[in-house]
Formats: structure tokens, sequence, C-alpha cells
């Protein structure tokens, strides 16, 4: 999981150029540092995963922590500021990566659902959609939250399932942060335009993509208790989206045991973003017929601890 964290956050700032280079789209890639926060006995385990991983942190004083984010009161956690983290915005991501799809010549079908597979042996032949057949040497499923159906026609039910993440958005005139804050696994997000994003429940409530008073409530709670400033900040919107949770919070990536031209990339949970350049080197290398650029055995289908995998033709 490191490796695959590590190559994504080194061809991330890259890829980002790309796209601006050759869509003339900014997909909102800043790279200004951010702020982690950490109960006391996390922070020997934490440190230990930035050395490993190569990444730059810096243990701050209450006074350190004043001048880089003085909005933010941490009470008993312990601040570090990481000079690396970066932020990028999902929808213009992806909008950029869509044009650049479409500059070298790749076609798209939106909404347009599959219905099942046409096999021959151990191999896939065709795909059923509402829009008809098509058919292909290689497949890979990357349906997020929705793969485990498709995986489960090949007869894998590894347990991949949709966890809830709902989301609020604050305006903030003047900015009161300049960094990412991060506590757990929340977070407040600063944008160059003011507004401040706060992230996110964990919630099992299947494909129910609804807001609750509930979970907008527990972020404000979050925000407040580390930003009091934010108290004023007029509420613009929330929304939620749907993770692909997996058993384990691994991804799955390789090939589909038993079946010789079927690929996997789904299951990254809380972090599909942040780890989609690694997982896109990776499968592209597979897809092609290359070594991958690092060992995938713990994104096996069949890895050891997934229980629900099972296999049946």
């Amino acid at each position: 999981m490191e490796l695959l964290a590590a190559h994504s956050a080194l061809l991330f700032a890259r890829l980002s150029a790309e796209l601006r280079e050759t869509t003339a789209l900014d997909n909102g890639y800043h790279c200004r540092g951010g702020i982690e926060l950490l109960e006391a006995e996390e922070r020997s385990g934490i440190e230990g995963i930035w050395q490993r991983q190569g990444i730059v942190y810096e243990a701050l004083s209450a006074e350190r922590l004043g001048v880089l984010e003085p909005a933010v009161r941490p009470g008993p956690l312990h601040p570090y500021y990481l000079p690396a983290m970066a932020q990028v915005r999902n929808p213009r991501h992806l909008k950029a990566l869509l044009a650049a799809c479409g500059q070298q010549g790749v076609v798209i079908h939106s909404h347009c659902p599959v219905l099942g597979w046409e096999k021959s042996g151990a191999r896939i032949t065709g795909v059923m959609t509402e829009r008809g057949r098509f058919s292909a040497e290689r497949y890979l499923i990357a349906a997020g939250a929705w793969s485990e159906g498709l995986l489960a026609q090949l007869g894998w039910c590894p347990g991949i399932h949709p966890v809830r993440g709902q989301i609020a958005l604050l305006q903030t005139q003047p900015p009161l942060l300049a960094r990412i804050v991060e506590q757990g696994k929340r977070y407040l997000v600063p944008r160059p335009d003011g507004r401040v994003l706060i992230g996110s429940t964990e919630e099992a409530t299947g494909f129910d993509k609804r807001t609750t008073a509930q979970g907008i409530q527990s972020l404000l709670r979050f925000a407040l208790n580390l930003v009091p400033a934010l108290a004023h900040a007029p509420l613009e919107r929330c929304w939620a989206g749907l993770r692909p949770g997996s058993p384990d919070e691994k991804p799955f990536l390789g090939s589909v045991p038993g079946w010789e031209n079927v690929f996997v990339a789904a299951g990254h949970y809380r972090a599909g973003i942040q780890l989609s350049p690694g997982t896109a080197l990776v499968m592209s290398e597979l897809l092609c017929g290359l070594p991958p650029s690092f060992p995938l055995d713990e994104f096996r289908l069949d890895r050891h601890g997934i229980v629900q995998a099972t296999f049946t033709r």
C-alpha cells in the first residue's frame, strides 16, 4: 500500500502539469502543505510510516503552528507540518481527464449500464449493455462501489461495498486557512476562492447518497472544534458520495483469477483520487502485457483474509 501511495504522490504533480498543457484545463492541484493533528499514542506509528515513504514532516510547537495557521486550535492534539501535502479539485480533475482522453481518440459511453458478460471458456468475448454489445481483447472492471455486481457475474464476491461520505462546504471571506488540516479520517480543505470543504463521514447505508442532519452536524462540530472562527462562515452546500469499501480497506488490483483477459481496479475506499495515478500506471502495464512497476500481491483478488472471495464458473 505504501508503494502505491508513494508512486501516486510522485506522479500527481507531473500528471496535473501535463493535463494543463494538453487540455488548457486546471484540475485544481495545489501543493501548499498541510497540518496533521495526532493523538499522543499515534505519533510514533505514523512517524514511522512517513519515514518509510520518504515524507518530509515537522513536529510543530504552539508558536510555529500559530505562524502557519493562526486560526487552528488543536487542543491536546499534536500538530505536524507536511510541506508536500497537496489538494486537487475532483470535478475539475475528471473534466481534464475526459478532455485528454478525447484528444487521444478514446470513446466514452456515459450512462451506459453493463447488463452482463459474454463468455467463452476462460475468456470474456463481449460485454452486454443497454446500448448493445461491445467487445475487446482485454477488460478492466473499475466501477467503484458498483464493481461487486460485475465481479459476481464472474464468480467473485470479494466484498466491495458502498460507504457513504457526507461533505459540507463553507464560505469564508477573508480566508481563515491556508493549508489542509487533517485529524484522523476528517479534514478541512481550504480552496483558493475562500471556501472550506469539511469531510467526511463514513456510513454503511448501501447506495443511499442523501445527506442527513446528523451527518452534517458531526462535520460542523468537528470543524468548529478545530477552527472556532468558522462558526460565522455561511454554510453554502452539502453533498454525499459513495466510496468503494473493501474488507481490509485495500484496493483490488490485478487480474481476475480464472479469467484470461479480465482485470480489476476497485475498492480504493477513501483514497481513490489519491491513489489513481499509481493505479493507472500498474493497470496500463498489465493491460499491455508488461510487468508492473511494483508488486501487487497485497492487492490480489484472492489474497489471504478476504473470506468472501469465492470462484465458480
